[in-house]
């Protein structure tokens, strides 16, 4: 049996071909935009993946008191309060054990000469020599240096001065007290020296200059009398002063 033949003439055949591109038409946009809602679906399930709830995340980890205030120890994670101390530790510390033996007074370290001059006079406290002056027999307990008047008298060492006064055998004198127990005298000086009682002075600082007010020596040449004491007793100077 022959199919029968359909016979699209004229109007009939565009009728076909736009149906037939109108069904073209919506399939294509049915497919494109069934893609593009896939594709957005996609990207919100993998932005919401990413997403982390504030509350239920990032302070998760945290006290909702507050922060602590506990302190620790870096080294072993324990506060103050927990830290104990060793059993052999001793509850105090003892006080050192102190010497009873008694220091002995020494000469000060640093020692000038007062000026530099001949020995017109030397030292003798026990053996009795000529007193040109007295006419007699006597100790002299001080050192006497030949000097011209006016040369400048210094400190033989650190100290303080403890009197300025008009000797009426010396002349003008100046004493000063040194640490150890010294004692250092200087006497014959001008009637005006360069300083009072209560002055600090230094290693070869002027004190005064040579004068000629001593009236036991005033028979010896233009001179500086100057004596040492250790505890009350004299020294002597030449010992001292080496």
């Amino acid at each position: 049996m022959k199919k029968p033949k359909i016979a699209l003439g004229g109007a009939g055949f565009y009728i076909v071909l736009l149906l037939c591109l109108t069904v073209a038409g919506v399939s294509g946009y049915v497919m494109l935009f069934g893609h593009n809602a896939a594709e957005k679906e996609a990207r919100a399930q993998a932005a919401s993946a990413q997403t982390v709830p504030a509350d239920t995340q990032v302070f998760a980890d945290l006290d909702p008191a507050g922060p602590s205030l506990e302190i620790l120890d870096p080294q072993t994670d324990k506060t103050p309060e927990d830290e104990e101390l060793p059993a052999d530790a001793p509850a105090e510390i003892p006080a050192p054990e102190v010497d009873p033996t008694p220091v002995e007074a020494v000469a000060p370290n640093l020692i000038v000469w007062p000026l530099r001059g001949a020995v017109v006079a030397a030292f003798s406290a026990d053996a009795l020599s000529y007193d040109e002056t007295m006419g007699d027999w006597r100790t002299h307990a001080g050192l006497d240096l030949a000097a011209d008047p006016g040369t400048q008298v210094m400190a033989a060492c650190a100290g303080t001065v403890r009197a300025v006064e008009e000797d009426p055998m010396m002349g003008t004198t100046v004493v000063i007290d040194h640490p150890g127990g010294y004692c250092t005298t200087y006497a014959n000086l001008q009637t005006v020296p360069a300083v009072k009682a209560g002055d600090s002075v230094s290693a070869g600082q002027i004190i005064g200059a040579v004068g000629s007010t001593a009236m036991a020596e005033a028979a010896l040449a233009p001179h500086l009398h100057f004596a040492v004491e250790k505890d009350g007793d004299a020294v002597d100077p030449q010992s001292f002063l080496k």
